[in-house]
């Protein structure tokens, strides 16, 4: 993909250097839209066909893997002739990058790649993905336009406890906060006493972390003895891990703020690929300009109509180092015609995975269901793990919760009932359920670990 194709990145919206920090909530000034957000929906569909067939003939060229696939279906760049001609092409996923790692399916020299990052690695080989230049500019622009979509403004301080390193979360809302014209306080993951003094001190409005995270530091400004909503923070913006409508209630009541989504995934760009608007809070707006959505059946995968829910797919527009072609996220939503940016649809909160579905004796569940429950029990923290193991030839499920600080032995024994009759009546199984202490359950970078299956260990 040539350097010189001036439409492959929207001109950045500048702010004054000597910009009075706004309220979060004020209207977004128009000049603090980048060209990207003044498009309407007619010339965003044109700029879409434009870069998929220059990503296509991009990554035919350059990755032998891709070449190969699309060989294979029969399908070449010159055949994508309109933006519904994508579905004739062959779906991308971590198998890919896991059989080509780590560099194989990078589309330029290793010389114009100047940064890379990796998953998680949780399960199995991680995948390593790379940015030139250009990309890390990109995703420094979508970052920013998310920041401004839930609310922050050019002088708005942030503290990132997205975990730095390899993980793309600390990094990308790091450089994207300093395009937008905040002020970083890169505080990382850990050190959970230390980083509630950090907020009492430096004062951010705006805190980026996971949400389960944003629970481990609500109760530390409680175990201090601090009321979590008297600190300066006035907006969260949550991502790297599914949440529940339920936690976002709690976290907005605990700390008096505007909880937000933001979404993203390392193998498409990391943080940023779609922004829940504060306006609104009614999904998340797909920064279609840089990143195509599809949702197909996770089955069949076939493409399905507007509005029916399957598993959500992307393709890259305007990356360089690895780009993307129909890439299966596994995540489950649907998408919707946008509100606060009408130009770009919005997909649906994303509560699981089709991967993440647990068949137990027969009963079809997901760990966002055990959340509802366990975030309505008293006496109980919103963190919990599910363990699954087999007794004889049964499949059978322990659900760890952490207790509160302050729940004695009569409440943790109520709630461990509560839970465990919730989840028969609700989901139709039988489980048992375990309180464990507070911070007890293992966390891998500011996530909890959902589900450990041991069946076949």
């Amino acid at each position: 993909m040539s350097t010189e194709d001036t439409t492959a990145v929207p001109v950045r919206a500048q702010a004054a250097p000597s910009a009075r920090p706004a309220r979060l909530g004020d209207p977004l000034p128009r000049e603090l839209l980048d060209d990207g957000e003044r498009l309407t929906r007619e010339q965003l569909a044109e700029l879409q066909l434009d870069r998929l067939r220059a990503t296509l003939r991009h990554v035919y060229d350059h990755v032998e893997r891709y070449r190969r696939k699309f060989d294979e279906a029969g399908v070449g760049p010159d055949d994508c002739r309109s933006l519904a001609d994508l579905s004739r092409f062959p779906f991308t996923t971590k198998a890919d990058l896991r059989d080509t790692y780590p560099f194989g399916m990078f589309a330029v020299p290793m010389a114009d790649v100047r940064r890379v990052h990796a998953s998680s690695g949780t399960t199995g080989r991680p995948t390593i993905v790379g940015y030139t230049d250009k990309d890390l500019s990109v995703w420094a622009d979508v970052v920013a336009r998310s920041i401004r979509a839930a609310g922050g403004r050019p002088g708005h301080r942030v503290h990132i406890s997205y975990g730095y390193g390899l993980f793309t979360g600390g990094l990308g809302a790091h450089y994207g906060a300093e395009r937008a014209g905040c002020t970083v306080i890169p505080a990382s993951g850990g050190m959970t006493a230390r980083q509630v003094q950090l907020i009492q001190d430096l004062r951010p409005e705006i805190i980026m972390v996971t949400p389960s995270y944003m629970l481990t530091l609500l109760d530390e400004f409680e175990k201090q003895g601090i009321d979590p909503r008297t600190s300066s923070l006035k907006a969260g913006i949550f991502g790297a891990e599914p949440w529940t409508e339920e936690m976002r209630r709690e976290i907005e009541e605990r700390a008096d703020i505007s909880a937000v989504d933001i979404y993203g995934l390392s193998e498409v760009m990391g943080p940023g690929v779609a922004q829940e608007c504060a306006e609104t809070k009614d999904g998340l707006h797909v920064w279609e300009d840089h990143f195509y959505p599809e949702v197909v059946d996770p089955f069949t995968g076939e493409v399905l109509p507007e509005g029916e829910e399957g598993e959500l797919v992307f393709t890259s527009l305007t990356k360089e180092a690895l780009p993307v072609i129909r890439y299966r996220t596994r995540d489950l939503t649907r998408l919707l015609p946008g509100t606060a940016r009408p130009a770009f649809r919005r997909i649906e909160k994303i509560t699981g995975r089709s991967d993440d579905m647990i068949i137990l004796r027969g009963v079809n569940l997901f760990p966002s269901q055990l959340e509802e429950i366990v975030l309505r029990t008293p006496g109980v923290a919103p963190h919990f793990q599910i363990e699954l193991t087999r007794r004889g030839r049964m499949d059978h499920m322990t659900v760890r919760v952490e207790a509160r600080p302050d729940a004695g032995p009569e409440q943790r024994e109520a709630a461990a009932g509560a839970i465990a009759r919730d989840v028969k009546d609700g989901v139709g199984v039988t489980v048992d359920v375990e309180i464990v202490g507070p911070e007890t359950l293992e966390r891998s970078v500011g996530k909890l670990r959902r589900v450990k299956d041991l069946r076949r260990s």
